[in-house]
């Protein structure tokens, strides 16, 4: 069992998660992932790692309540514990003094970039950081990413905060401007596909991190197959990152969706289970 030590609201339906794991902890880098099963009956699901503290001994995880668990992660308190947490699960992200790179993250991705910006600057790169969400309300870590980045660049859909428009604008920007080396980016899979396009014309070296559907972390189930490079890989042992200008989106999209209906099930379930306790 791992405790929780601190909790978090980053937003209304994000949150973060502070947890005791001191071996976790020792050997936690940037862009690695874990998998943790809440009780008996829950089912697995992998979390990038959003932060990690080797003297404190702790990790930290960022949920972003959709599914099932992640509601169920959600209403976790602090001295709660969580029965499974295993980890540092996947390749950590390739750190090296590239030059000049831009980080971008979307959403939910603001957490798992942060560790590789910090990576990254610490390398002696030029960091140009993009952080973006639909509103100013979903936004979170601003401070913590200006702290790891030379530039940093704030971009919501609704203009409430920032640049009004996409991170692909900012992005667009920067490469015209700018002698860029690399490309990081974690978010919606749209997202990264997009920012894919925007790198594809100048051949830009772009880093993503893909969110396939993932059960064991060690490549026995196969349900986190992705296509790259023509290749069939697997997200949790040959990733998380991969190259993105050699992965197919539109499978991804699709093995994205295979369970939705069968997640919206588990939420109205869910969601009787607590009508009917409050009775």
């Amino acid at each position: 069992m791992y405790q929780i030590i601190e909790k978090q609201v980053l937003t209304p339906v994000s949150k973060l998660f502070v947890i005791k794991h001191p071996q976790l902890a020792q050997k936690a880098q940037a862009g690695q992932f874990v998998i943790i099963r809440l009780h008996e009956k829950g089912e697995r699901i992998p979390l990038t790692i959003a932060d990690f503290d080797a003297k404190a001994g702790t990790i930290s995880l960022v949920v972003q309540e959709v599914g099932k668990t992640s509601q169920e992660m959600g209403a976790l308190k602090t001295s709660d514990q969580i029965l499974d947490l295993i980890g540092p699960l996947g390749y950590a992200s390739h750190i090296q003094n590239y030059g000049t790179v831009i980080c971008i993250g979307g959403g939910l991705g603001i957490a798992p970039i942060y560790p590789i910006a910090r990576a990254l600057k610490k390398a002696g790169n030029r960091v140009l950081s993009i952080i973006g969400a639909r509103n100013q309300e979903l936004l979170f870590w601003e401070d913590k990413m200006r702290a790891v980045s030379d530039e940093l660049y704030v971009v919501t859909d609704d203009g409430s905060s920032g640049h009004k428009g996409l991170v692909t604008e900012v992005q667009k920007e920067l490469i015209n401007k700018e002698k860029i080396q690399k490309v990081f980016a974690i978010g919606p899979a749209i997202m990264m596909k997009f920012v894919v396009e925007t790198s594809r014309p100048h051949q830009l070296s772009t880093i993503v991190s893909l969110n396939s559907i993932m059960i064991d972390g060690t490549g026995m189930c196969g349900g986190c197959r992705v296509q790259v490079g023509g290749v069939t890989k697997f997200a949790c042992v040959d990733g998380p990152e991969f190259e993105g200008l050699d992965v197919d989106f539109d499978n991804l999209f699709k093995r994205l969706n295979y369970y939705r209906d069968e997640e919206k099930v588990a939420i109205k379930k869910q969601h009787l289970c607590r009508l009917d306790n409050i009775k």
